[in-house]
Parts: structure tokens; C-alpha cells; sequence
């Protein structure tokens, strides 16, 4: 059964430590403004989902979220009810009764918050008088083609309304996510309503052109910084998330067998599962600099004649029109073969029984008949392939400009026999329902043994983060607030499956050089050094738990309540900031672990049985992490330092 891990409350000791009876709950509303309630675009979707259970928690029946109305969401989504707070349900009968819809109701996801949903549609027809009162207030014209400014001008127009209704009523705090709520927030302070009001930019450029809007008009300034957390869920044994990736490795495998029949000269025991997930952002997500470090990796395991073999998934939606033949003629090929095996499985058993019975060894040449012989050949026959595997799983709309497949064609890398490194594009997200590769994303990340995401910009970047707490390891960068985030708090990243690219200060020759010293040293790993760094990796997952993390959010809207009502809520320093304390140096090894010796999943066992011993293991995990040569030159009279072995 999982259970959830304890707080530790040791490893906060850097964070004002607020009990919540401090804050006054009962007395207070708190709403979260963002376009992505109920609505799923991006990452700021992650983010209100994942952390609403600790803000339920926190505040209860007080705490509610504002979006808007979407029908096919709400009737999926959203279970309706009236509201329990009698200011509330004034205010929204208010609006209801001058001509605008609002909708109601609980969404249902973990700590079922509740949701006020304005209709967008229904109250377009203010739309000119509301450009006016922005234009009138703020100074600021909307151009009137465009849907997404006016949508967001709407739902702000329509918050502002709704928050003018609850004057004279409890302190309110209000928290707008990102510039398409922040118009509500431009409104709030120029009417100068009574209220407490936090601003969050999740690092868009439009939201950060506001926060610069907000600084210079209402004295505004970045206070705090937010980073994003996920709700984190732990096991009672550590082996039994290693067992999940080895359940979830198995069908990956199987995708494979399908996916390269005819071609599958390689050995599945030794091929490792790498991938990179997201929006096709080919430049920013880092997509150009993988594809080029899985060139060079390819050149490196081929001279060194490695018996690794690494697939490498792409996971990015792009335009198609549907799977392609290649791809589903693969998987309908594999089960061909399993019905196959299995039926001439089950023929030899009942025949080797039946001479067991009669107190015989049946004669092995004769147990399986002609017929059976007939029937293994036309399978093999049926495997025959004169192609090479598809690089895509999907037909391309428009295949001959596509970043990806334009960049594979560059490097080369068509799946041939004679390449340590295979391409798998898929182009559109996973999905448990698929006939191709029927695994969830969560599955799919658990099964994998190491996800890459170079990018050169990413504002926190989730992906990383998700693999952190299955304990799967990552390639994150220093351009990413993932990666800052925990370059600053680990001592060592990379020897807790954390590996972090230099794309700030490395050239970008030199960054792809280094990515691909991560993944060729990652590949050197025997399975024992995976199966440890997984369980070192799991470990952080402590550091993106919401329990965490929601401390920052507690903050800045304690400073949001100081700063409004000062004669009811006070702090000792408005201004002051901290930040997550950096552990105590921890050397790559399981010691820190609730357990000395590392967990091994249930098919993971045909390692070698040496006996463990931990301080040898340390040493090789630190000479795994050094590579054993440099891809680049140094210059002369230049000591080789840490970074140029790709740290």
C-alpha cells in the first residue's frame, strides 16, 4: 500500500516556520485567479492541480478558485453545488442577475477545491464598455482581433466585479497566476478595492512585460519566488518502486519487439530506455542539442563496442493524420508471434504431461509434429523486414520541414543494424488506450531509465521534476529553474540521478559535448549502479513535495496581508527572503538510505552476487560520474578541472 513519508521537519530549518493558527483562517477567504482551472494548457495547470491539496488543508471551506467556463470541463470535471459561504453566493447572484453566467461546484481532483467558473462567451457582449474602463483606468488598448487579450480581459473585468461585490465582507486574499488572470489584479489596485493580492509569473515573457507594468504603476516588486512542487507519494518498502519500473520496463519492451521486428538484433536485457517529453519546442526544450549528443553517443558506444543499445523516445505532439502502417504492422507482427508461441506452448506441454504420465521421457525431436514446425516457420517468415524500423510511429503532415525528423536525417541515425542508438518520434501524447504503446505517461516515465531535457530556456520545467520523485534519473540544465533549483541545494547532483548541463556559461559545442558525457557515462553503469541511483534519485523527491514547497506560498501571502491590512497582521522584516537550506555534503553513496543495503526489484536479480560493500560502491559511483576521456580539447597549460570530465 503507499504511504505518505512523514514531514521531516529537520530539513525546513532554513524556512520561517508558521504555525497556521497564526493566520487567522476562519476570518479570511483565499482565491487562486488562473485561465488554467479546470482548464488544462500548460505547466501553470500542474501547478494549481497538484498543490490545491495542501491549500484545501490549510484553509478549508475558505478557499476557492476562479477560472473560466468551459462546458465539456465542467461536465467532466467539476461536480456542482452551491456555494457554503453566504457572501459568495450574494455576489455571484449579483452577476448572475445583471446578465453574466457564473458557475459553481467542486473539482475533482485530490483535496476537491472549490471552483468559481465565469462564463467567457456569455459576457463578451460588455466587451467595448470594458476595453473602455481599462483604456480610461490604465491606459492600456486592446487590438481587436485578438481572441486570447479579450478573453482575459473578460474574465479580469468579470473578477474585478465579483471581488467589488465582496466588500465589507472577511479579508480577502487574492492570488492571480500569470498576465491572462492579471488583468483582474490591473483593475483591483486601480479601483483600490480593500484586499490583500499576490501575483505569480510563471515566467512567460508576457508575464514578466506585467510584473514590470505592476512594479513602475503600484509599486509592486518581486518578493518571493515560488518554485513548483508536486504531490509526492511514497512507498512502505523503497523496493517496491524499483518493481514498478521493472512492470512498466516490460511493456516499453514489448513496444519494442513490435516496433523493431525483422531488425531486433540487439539485446533487450542490455538496452536502456531514454527519452524527452514536452511541447515542440524544438530549440527550447533542447530537442537540436539532444539529437546532436545522440549522434556523438552513437559514435562513442560503436567504438567501443559496447553491448548497450539505447531507444530514445521523443515524446512530442506535432501534426499528423494518423499512425502510420509501418508502426501498427509491427505491433499486429509481434502478437502474430505470441499467439504463435504460445499456442505451440501449449501443444508441447500437454504432450510432454501425457509421456510423464505414462513414466516415459518423450523423445524431444518427435513431441512437436510437423504441423507445428509448419506454423514456427511461417512466424519467422512473417518477421522478415526489408526496410529499416520507422523512425516515426505516425504520418507526418508535413515530414519534410519537421525539426526532428529534418535533424535525423542530418545525423543519420535510421535505426540501421549497425546503430548502438535508435530513434522513436511520437508525435502525440501517451495514452493507456493506444494500439501502439498503451501506457499512461506516469508508466511510461517509471519504465524508462533516464530522461533528457537540455533546455535553453525553462522556467521551472516539470519534467525533470516528475521523474525526480519516481526515482527515475534526469538531464536538466542550468537555464532550466529545475536544474538552479537543485544545483543550489545538492551537493552532488549527478551522483543522485540529477544530471546538470552548463548552457549559461559552456558554448553550446561544449554543453552538447557534456550531455554526451552524461549519457555515455550513464551507459558504463552496471545494473547494481542503476539500481542504487534510483534509489538515491527517489530520495529528493522530498525536496519537490508540496508540504514543502507550499511554505513559499504561505509566505508570500502572509507578506500580502501585512502589507494591506498592517494595523491586523504583522512580520518581523516585510522584506525579508530566504531560501531552501542547503544540505549538509552528502558523498554519492546509499548511505543516507533507510536501508544498507540497495533495493533490488524482482527481475533484477541476475547480477552478480558479490557481496556489497558500500564504501566501494561510493568509490565507483565516483569514478562513474568522472568519464574516462574528454570529448573536447584542453587547451595547453590548462589543468583538467571537474567540469571539463562532464562533472
Amino acid at each position: 500500500m503507499p504511504l505518505t513519508r512523514s514531514l521531516s521537519m529537520g530539513s525546513l530549518s532554513g524556512l520561517p516556520l508558521w504555525d497556521q493558527e497564526e493566520l487567522p483562517v476562519e476570518d479570511l477567504l483565499l482565491f487562486e485567479v488562473a485561465w488554467e482551472v479546470t482548464n488544462k494548457v500548460g505547466g501553470i495547470y500542474t501547478v494549481i492541480q497538484t498543490k490545491a491539496k495542501v491549500t484545501v488543508d490549510e484553509w478549508g471551506e475558505n478557499f476557492f478558485m476562479i477560472g473560466p467556463y468551459y462546458e465539456h470541463n465542467f461536465k467532466t470535471q467539476v461536480e456542482q453545488c452551491d456555494p457554503p459561504n453566504a457572501a459568495i453566493k450574494a455576489a455571484l447572484e449579483s452577476i448572475k442577475n445583471n446578465g453574466c453566467q457564473v458557475h459553481f461546484g467542486r473539482w475533482l481532483i485530490e483535496g476537491t477545491p472549490y471552483v468559481i467558473l465565469f462564463d467567457i462567451g456569455a459576457a463578451a457582449w460588455n466587451l467595448d464598455r470594458w476595453k473602455g474602463d481599462l483604456w480610461n483606468t490604465c491606459s492600456i488598448g486592446l487590438p481587436y482581433h485578438d481572441r486570447e487579450a479579450n478573453d482575459s480581459l473578460i474574465l479580469g473585468s468579470l473578477v474585478a466585479w465579483f471581488f467589488k461585490e465582496l466588500q465589507d465582507k472577511p479579508n480577502v486574499i487574492a492570488h492571480f497566476h500569470e498576465w491572462q488572470a492579471g488583468v483582474g489584479l490591473v483593475l483591483i489596485r486601480s479601483r483600490k478595492l480593500p484586499m490583500a493580492t499576490v501575483f505569480t509569473t510563471h515566467a512567460t515573457l508576457l508575464g514578466r512585460y506585467f510584473l514590470d507594468v505592476l512594479s513602475s504603476s503600484t509599486s509592486v516588486f518581486a518578493d518571493v519566488v515560488t518554485p513548483n512542487g508536486l504531490n509526492v507519494k511514497k512507498f512502505s518498502a523503497m523496493h517496491e518502486f524499483q518493481n514498478l519500473h521493472s512492470m512498466n520496463k516490460l511493456k516499453i519492451q514489448e513496444f519494442v519487439r513490435g516496433h523493431f521486428y525483422g531488425h531486433l538484433d540487439f539485446n533487450l536485457e542490455k538496452t536502456l530506455f531514454f527519452f524527452i517529453a514536452g511541447r515542440y519546442e524544438f530549440s527550447n526544450k533542447g530537442a537540436d542539442v539532444f539529437l546532436e549528443a545522440l549522434s556523438r553517443l552513437n559514435y562513442l558506444l560503436r567504438v567501443h563496442k559496447s553491448d548497450v543499445t539505447v531507444v530514445v523516445f521523443f515524446i512530442m505532439p506535432a501534426k499528423t493524420n494518423n499512425f502510420n502502417v509501418e508502426s501498427l504492422k509491427g505491433q499486429a507482427v509481434r502478437k502474430q508471434l505470441w499467439d504463435t508461441a504460445q499456442s505451440v506452448k501449449e501443444k508441447f506441454g500437454k504432450r510432454l504431461y501425457e509421456a510423464l504420465l505414462r513414466g516415459e521421457i518423450p523423445d524431444m525431436n518427435k513431441i512437436l509434429d510437423r504441423d507445428d514446425f509448419t506454423i514456427m516457420k511461417r512466424a519467422i517468415y512473417a518477421t522478415q523486414r526489408h526496410t529499416l524500423p520507422p523512425v516515426t510511429t505516425h504520418n507526418m503532415l508535413d515530414d519534410s520541414t519537421d525539426p526532428i525528423l529534418s535533424n535525423v536525417r542530418r545525423i543519420g541515425l535510421f535505426n540501421s543494424r549497425s546503430d548502438r542508438v535508435k530513434i522513436v518520434f511520437h508525435p502525440e501524447f501517451l495514452s493507456s488506450t493506444s494500439p501502439l504503446l498503451p501506457m499512461d505517461y506516469e508508466e511510461f516515465i517509471r519504465g524508462c531509465h533516464l530522461g533528457v531535457f537540455p533546455s535553453y530556456y525553462e522556467p521551472w520545467g516539470y519534467t525533470p521534476g516528475e521523474c525526480t520523485v519516481m526515482g527515475i534519473p534526469s538531464v536538466t540544465t542550468n537555464l532550466s529553474g529545475f536544474g538552479c533549483f537543485m544545483e543550489e541545494h545538492i551537493s552532488d547532483p549527478s551522483a543522485y540521478g540529477i544530471y546538470i548541463v552548463d548552457r549559461r556559461f559552456r558554448s553550446a559545442e561544449d554543453s552538447c559535448n557534456q550531455l554526451t558525457q552524461f549519457m555515455f557515462s550513464f551507459c558504463q553503469q552496471s545494473r547494481r549502479q542503476r539500481i542504487i541511483q534510483r534509489n538515491r534519485t527517489e530520495r529528493l523527491s522530498d525536496l519537490l513535495d508540496w508540504r514543502y514547497l507550499a511554505r513559499f506560498y504561505i509566505h508570500a501571502r502572509h507578506l500580502a496581508l501585512c502589507r494591506a491590512f498592517p494595523e491586523r497582521f504583522k512580520m518581523d522584516s516585510l522584506n525579508q527572503g530566504f531560501r531552501y537550506p542547503r544540505p549538509p555534503s552528502v558523498p554519492p553513496s546509499p548511505s543516507a538510505s533507510l536501508h544498507s543495503t540497495p533495493h533490488h526489484s524482482d527481475t533484477e536479480d541476475e547480477d552478480d552476487h558479490e557481496p556489497y560493500d558500500e564504501d566501494e560502491e561510493a568509490e565507483r559511483d565516483r569514478l562513474n560520474i568522472k568519464a574516462p576521456f574528454t570529448l573536447g580539447a584542453v587547451p595547453e597549460g590548462k589543468k583538467k578541472q571537474p567540469s571539463d570530465y562532464g562533472n
